[in-house]
């Protein structure tokens, strides 16, 4: 089952927005803590090793190629593709687990001697934790800040980029957002706060590389698309890399959300009308804190549940609005979306940046769909804008590609391949050129 999450205003950044194995991993022994890390394998790539979301190991691939690792009673480990549950056949022995010693499919691999630097520091008005994880050595190095989406869950324990980009000479500095991990302060979904928050930790990233720093931007996903490029216009970096973000508004993000479900489904433009005045419902639900028009979202319900195209709504928003008690909303609904300015227009900060941007979406995002977002940005670009596009056909929200199961549900698999490697390029050049898919 999904999680409940909203859309990009609140779905999480690095974990796939698709039924996954997720719920289902065992949490890994608390004496292979030391297992976490990217190593360099013996036939000369590499590979991460990391806590999901949920507390199991997962390993990733620069290519892309992820898998969820459960330890049998021999202490062997086995991995299961994706989010599927269903096993890939690649299997990981530990050697000497505090030396960093690993054998994956019989090869031999050494962690890689990242350097980390644990931090507390001044966010707007509270005390936020971060860590700088940098390459080995003492040479220049970009350096990248990541901006959350709206995850709730420790960005220091469970983001991976913060050690595959390391592993590739990128500096990079990973923070627990207000009221998430060991950060303090009340979380929040407010665009500004968290974008001033987001300069902070800029200034702290560099504070700490020293002498290292070189070219330093910000990489944000879901959310992140929204606070990283205010943060940019604020205060001007060298970068900003937006994955799976959006040029439109959150209730504008839960419109286009129904209308690419319903298109999907094959249903045409007078079902997708009907659809959009339930949309409009909700959004007025949403516009009186969860305080009014529960009654005219109660009649287009009663109006169309038996209709075929009724449940295909779905949508961000909305498809929670439609079948939460309004009780339960009214009452656990404005802490979930606390501070989301659910009608935030992005253009005219976008209008105004001149920092080089490189966009990230998923042909298949069915929480944060794309085309709207891609005509404005063409548009922007047209107009001089220092934007690049490109687009990975086969992705859902998160950048992950699926399988569809046996239910219809959709199946995380794998990244798409070069989603690593552009965002690498882009942090070390600042040049889109070859980038470009649109």
């Amino acid at each position: 089952m999904r999680k409940l999450l909203f859309g990009a205003a609140l779905v999480l950044a690095t974990v796939p927005a698709t039924t996954m194995a997720g719920d289902l991993e065992v949490p890994a022994p608390q004496a292979f803590s030391c297992l976490t890390g990217s190593y360099r394998m013996a036939d000369g790539s590499t590979l991460d090793i990391g806590a999901s979301g949920s507390g199991a190991y997962r390993w990733r691939r620069p290519d892309g190629q992820t898998g969820a690792l459960v330890q049998q009673s021999d202490g062997e480990w086995i991995s299961t593709l994706g989010w599927t549950e269903r096993p890939d056949g690649h299997r990981l022995t530990v050697s000497n687990c505090n030396q960093g010693q690993i054998l994956f499919d019989r090869v031999a691999g050494q962690r890689e001697p990242l350097v980390q630097i644990d931090t507390r520091f001044q966010g707007s008005g509270v005390a936020l934790s971060g860590r700088l994880t940098l390459p080995p050595g003492d040479g220049t190095v970009p350096l990248v800040v990541l901006v959350h989406g709206a995850e709730r869950t420790s960005a220091i324990d469970t983001y991976s980029l913060q050690r595959e980009l390391a592993s590739q000479g990128i500096g990079v500095f990973a923070y627990d957002k207000r009221g998430t991990g060991r950060s303090q302060g009340r979380y929040t979904q407010d665009y500004l706060t968290l974008a001033i928050d987001a300069i902070h930790a800029m200034h702290e990233a560099k504070r700490l590389a020293g002498k290292r720093t070189g070219r330093i931007g910000y990489q944000g996903g879901s959310q992140g698309g929204w606070v990283a490029p205010l943060a940019a216009r604020i205060e001007s970096v060298d970068f900003v890399i937006v994955s799976f973000g959006l040029a439109v508004s959150p209730l504008d993000e839960d419109r286009e959300a129904i209308a690419f479900d319903m298109a999907r489904a094959g249903f045409g433009h007078d079902e997708q009308q009907k659809a959009d005045e339930i949309a409009a419902a909700t959004a007025a639900i949403i516009e009186s804190n969860f305080t009014e028009g529960f009654g005219r979202l109660d009649a287009l319900k009663e109006k169309y549940e038996k209709e075929p195209w009724f449940p295909f709504v779905r949508g961000n928003f909305t498809s929670y609005l439609i079948s939460t008690p309004e009780a339960v909303v009214r009452s656990d609904f404005p802490a979930l979306l606390e501070g989301v300015p659910a009608h935030y227009d992005p253009m005219p900060v976008l209008r105004h940046l001149d920092v080089p941007q490189l966009w990230l979406l998923g042909g298949q995002d069915r929480d944060a769909p794309p085309f709207e977002t891609l005509r404005r940005l063409g548009e922007l670009k047209r107009e001089g804008r220092p934007i690049a596009t490109v687009v990975f056909p086969h992705a859902d929200h998160g950048m992950y590609e699926f399988e569809i199961d046996a239910g219809g549900e959709r199946m995380s698999t794998r990244q798409p391949e070069g989603y690593l490697q552009m965002m690498v390029e882009f942090i070390k050049s600042g040049r889109s050129d070859g980038l470009e898919s649109n």
